[in-house]
């Protein structure tokens, strides 16, 4: 069972980094990138190919690079073309299927089990140790402790102060003189390096890449942001960073359950979808349940204010 806890906790902080892209462009920018799916896979066939070239160092950068390209370009499509924000993410994400089979060499498999990762290099630092069972988990910390610091220290700049101005009143940031064009652009390009980056990390972690490893994550990062704003809904940028990659790691335990109790795998999407309805709906009932008492308790049941 503590394994199994382990090995939640490792994947809940690699697919917190796309939660983390998802904070940035849903939350902050207010744009609904649904290209998610597609930058992931990027990033692990990216991250693969040039870590079986024999650059495990180099793979992280890389697939970073392509993830920064995927936020451009379907930025571009949404600020300078004209195109809606959901269709844009449509429209890269579907584009990006054949781009990721070419960069994967026209396989829809590659096989890392032979490959220096920055996994099996932690792994070679730590053998003889007592922190030799933990080097994944080690790997995954500190990836997100760094990304989280960048992107808090990132929001308290100018930069990142107009792109949270841009989410909340681009009225406002167009008469300050600023280009939400711009800000919009810089905004997803750097949420998309997270989605590869985390895409990338998660590749070297299962020492495999396949075409289909992103599908369905826009629907576990959406699940796990929700859960996160259940326990950061009021703060600062640091609360609710912490919050996000809290949610990842909650998501992942769940599913971890969800297996534990023999649960078809094909079953795990559904699970997804349940977590994101309830994750949404929650609040409003719980809204809804606390405007009923009042009115009761106002009104009492003739109608009449007691």
């Amino acid at each position: 069972m503590l394994a199994l806890f382990q090995t939640a906790l490792e994947l809940g902080l690699i697919s917190s980094l796309t939660v983390l892209a998802l904070y940035l462009s849903y939350t902050m920018l207010n744009v609904c990138d649904l290209s998610t799916d597609g930058a992931f896979t990027t990033g692990a066939a990216v991250g693969a190919v040039v870590a079986i070239s024999g650059h495990p160092y180099l793979a992280i950068f890389a697939a970073m690079f392509a993830g920064i390209i995927s936020g451009f370009i379907v930025a571009v499509l949404q600020t300078k073309m004209g195109i809606d924000s959901l269709l844009a993410g449509i429209i890269v994400n579907t584009g990006a299927y054949s781009i990721n089979i070419a960069i994967m060499g026209n396989s829809s498999l590659l096989n890392m089990n032979s490959t220096e990762t920055i996994f099996t290099k932690m792994k070679s630092l730590t053998d003889g140790t007592p922190l030799a069972s933990y080097s994944k988990l080690i790997v995954a910390v500190i990836v997100v402790l760094l990304i989280c610091t960048l992107l808090a220290i990132f929001l308290k700049t100018r930069l990142g102060l107009a792109v949270r101005a841009t989410g909340d009143n681009p009225d406002m940031v167009k008469s300050s003189s600023i280009n939400t064009a711009v800000i919009t652009i810089i905004g997803l390009c750097i949420s998309n390096s997270f989605t590869a980056l985390s895409g990338c990390l998660l590749a070297e972690y299962n020492k495999s890449c396949n075409i289909d490893i992103g599908t369905g994550m826009l629907t576990v990062a959406l699940a796990s942001l929700l859960i996160g704003r259940m326990f950061f809904k009021k703060g600062g940028a640091v609360l609710k960073i912490s919050g996000a990659v809290l949610g990842a790691v909650l998501f992942r335990i769940v599913y971890t359950l969800a297996l534990r109790l023999h649960m078809p795998a094909s079953m795990l999407k559904l699970v997804s979808s349940i977590i994101v309805i309830i994750a949404i709906s929650g609040p409003y009932f719980a809204k809804k349940a606390q405007e009923k008492a009042l009115h009761a308790k106002l009104y009492g049941n003739s109608g009449e204010v007691q």
